[in-house]
């Protein structure tokens, strides 16, 4: 007996693929870790669910494309009942198809990655690499039941704004004279992010920036899926653009999103900074021109991105707003930022949309 020797825990992965071939190689990487053990292989999104049912993995691989159930609904059935970390592992190419990949995201999966393909073909270690680096991390986050957000609706048909308990807004005198709004997000964001922007119209007076977390390649796929409910303009900045109205701003792949007087500066990640497009830099830079003009706000997601730098909004005259517990999927990046003090106002993604439905009425 090997008294006072700690026993290590590995992490353990259920792998949902339907290519034998693919499900035999991420089983072969994801086993050649040593913290890492697969429990479980299945064929399709109904063998998972009913393998979660019986024994509870701390982290599931899901492809989308499968038959019986796809790994969409799939998804959806196991955050709504025993919500597990989920990683989307698709093959995806195209953009449309990438919208569909999505949607998974929407439903409650962590993050999103290209499968690897084998060994030899380029990137391949970089993709292992990220592979083993999600599965690890994502595998510690604590995940909340999946919420629709239906329960208390913004607005009825007429669009007229639904006022319902504990709905503390700022009030309509602090909301003037805001010319920019400015949003980090993360895990959980893309069903966040579709609730809030369905809700306004083409008439919304100001443009908004979103920084948002996801794996390169697929913030295309996302621009498709959130235009398909939204009626404002969607789409990823450019360098030097000048600044519209009632648009919707988000970082392109692998640059840094600021401002610099009336347009859009982007900017490489010369430091490098391990996350990049930052939260922490849009912030910043909204904080050292204009924070008493901003509305700033820090949605579901982990990690800390941009949570110290909500403080420093707030002491430049900026509205400060966290999502709250009960709506983020992860409230890592939110709590960091009200444990900070860097918080005015702790909000649910309907709360936030009645914000948006003050500011266009305002206008």
């Amino acid at each position: 007996m090997n008294v006072g020797k700690k026993i290590e825990t590995k992490i353990k992965v259920l792998i949902v693929e339907d290519s034998r071939t693919v499900s035999q190689y991420l089983e072969y990487i994801l086993g050649n870790d040593p913290e890492i053990e697969v429990i479980g292989n299945v064929a399709n999104g109904q063998q998972a669910v009913d393998f979660v049912k019986k024994t509870k993995p701390d982290i599931i691989t899901m492809d989308i494309d499968m038959p019986i159930m796809n790994g969409l609904v799939a998804t959806q059935k196991i955050m709504s009942t025993t919500p597990i970390p989920t990683i989307v592992v698709t093959a995806s190419r195209n953009a449309k198809k990438k919208s569909n990949s999505i949607e998974a995201l929407a439903a409650g999966a962590l993050s999103i990655i290209e499968k690897p393909v084998g060994i030899g073909h380029p990137n391949e270690k970089e993709k292992i690499k990220r592979l083993l680096f999600l599965v690890k991390t994502y595998s510690k986050v604590k995940v909340i039941k999946r919420r629709t957000f239906t329960e208390t609706p913004a607005f009825t048909k007429n669009n007229q704004k639904v006022e319902h308990k504990n709905n503390v807004l700022p009030s309509l005198h602090k909301l003037t004279k805001r010319d920019y709004i400015i949003i980090g997000i993360s895990s959980g964001g893309p069903q966040v992010l579709e609730k809030i922007f369905s809700e306004i119209t083409d008439k919304f007076p100001i443009p908004i920036f979103v920084v948002q977390h996801i794996t390169a390649g697929f913030l295309n796929g996302m621009m498709l899926w959130l235009n398909r409910s939204c009626n404002i303009p969607i789409c990823i900045a450019k360098d030097k653009e000048i600044i519209q109205s009632g648009k919707i701003y988000f970082a392109p792949d692998h640059f840094h999103m600021g401002i610099n007087k009336k347009r859009i500066e982007l900017s490489k990640n010369i430091n490098g900074d391990r996350i990049c497009p930052s939260v922490a830099h849009l912030f910043n830079s909204f904080a050292s021109c204009c924070g008493s003009k901003t509305i700033s706000m820090i949605l579901t997601g982990m990690g800390s991105d941009g949570s110290k730098e909500m403080k420093i909004l707030k002491n430049a005259g900026a509205i400060t707003i966290a999502q709250d517990e009960a709506s983020s999927l992860v409230h890592g990046m939110p709590g960091e930022a009200i444990k900070n003090g860097g918080i005015d106002y702790i909000l649910n993604p309907i709360q936030i949309a009645n914000l948006l439905f003050e500011i266009e009425k305002r206008n």
